[in-house]
């Protein structure tokens, strides 16, 4: 019986182990938001070499106020 509650206790412990060890999931993050804040610099990037957007305050008979 003791040699059942001391290979339970190991198991325990191998499988928590292994449950909170860290795969990489840290670098993988960080690669993720390196590649996000590098896609967001190229789309402002973009968005500023267009030519502005002219809004047109007045409204014609056809406009619908929303």
């Amino acid at each position: 019986m003791k040699f059942a509650q001391v290979s339970a206790f190991a198991a325990a412990l191998l499988i928590s182990g292994v449950a909170l060890a860290e795969g990489g999931g840290d670098k993988t993050f960080e690669n993720m938001m390196t590649s996000r804040d590098r896609s967001m610099e190229l789309f402002v990037a973009k968005e500023q070499a267009r030519n502005p957007v002219v809004v047109n305050e007045k409204k014609d008979d056809n406009t619908q106020n929303l």
